[in-house]
């Protein structure tokens, strides 16, 4: 049985819970940091996180999780969270992880996860590797899709003028709105708006992996074109297209066993294509 640790981090504005499951074996082949995606796919997602986090444990590698500020056990409410603290919490996780071990660090992320992976890695001396499922190219596409669960909200109480002018209104006047329950600052929303996936010239590995239910799908073409760009830069990257359900938007709780196949196959991989 896999015995994990749960504690809280202390940060400037509380405390953020975080999981820590450790490699099972003598030689620990690396640390992985694992950054949840955006309001309630964090939910959806936990199942398959859960069986990541064991299956990486089990083959070298230790896993932190961490609830970031506003989010799951963590301080304060999801309303008092912004992209600014996210990333700070990201960088103290990291921090945490690298006190205890020197082996290599990877960035795990899931949708906008990754962004938020790619935002910190800015701020650390030395770039980590980085592993992305689903990964969000633009946080503005991302919040669009956010907010169309609220104008989908008013379209059935029959109120569908200006819904989505009126909400960004009442974000540029600093006011708060709620979607879906999640209540949003325009400390958060400004700064997934401006995120972009962009990785600085010193990262790591970069194994990015799609997940579609097509058998025969392959990399959506904004995905390659930026492979493409960063396979330019000199970067060395790796992608692949596995077959599975959108567990982090399905409505029950769904697992994609290929994924977690080839997740460790990936980080088991050469350093370079």
């Amino acid at each position: 049985m896999i015995k994990r640790e749960a504690f809280f981090l202390p940060a400037d504005n509380g405390e953020r819970f975080c999981l820590y499951t450790p490699c099972q074996g003598a030689n620990e082949l690396g640390v992985v940091l694992y950054i949840h995606p955006f309001a309630e796919e964090m939910n959806k997602s936990r199942r398959m996180v859960a069986l990541q986090s064991r299956a990486l444990a089990t083959a070298g590698y230790g896993v932190l999780q961490i609830d970031l500020h506003g989010c799951g056990d963590s301080s304060d409410d999801f309303g008092d969270a912004s992209w600014d603290s996210w990333v700070e919490d990201i960088v103290n996780a990291c921090h945490w992880l690298c006190d205890r071990s020197s082996a290599p660090l990877w960035f795990w992320g899931l949708r906008a996860g990754c962004l938020l992976a790619a935002s910190a890695a800015v701020n650390l001396e030395k770039c980590p590797n980085f592993l992305f499922w689903q990964p969000a190219l633009a946080g503005k596409l991302l919040l669009q899709q956010f907010l169309r669960l609220k104008m989908a909200g008013e379209l059935i109480g029959n109120d569908t003028k200006g819904v989505t002018e009126q909400l960004r209104r009442q974000l540029a006047e600093g006011g708060i709105i709620e979607v879906a329950g999640y209540r949003l600052s325009p400390a958060l929303t400004n700064g997934l708006e401006a995120a972009e996936l962009q990785l600085p010239p010193n990262a790591g590995r970069v194994e990015w992996i799609e997940i579609s239910p097509r058998a025969d799908a392959t990399l959506a073409l904004p995905s390659s074109k930026r492979l493409t760009q960063w396979q330019g830069a000199g970067l060395a990257v790796r992608s692949q297209v596995v077959s599975g359900p959108s567990f982090w938007q399905t409505s029950e709780i769904e697992e994609a066993p290929a994924l977690i196949k080839a997740t460790l196959d990936a980080l088991g991989g050469p350093a370079a294509l």
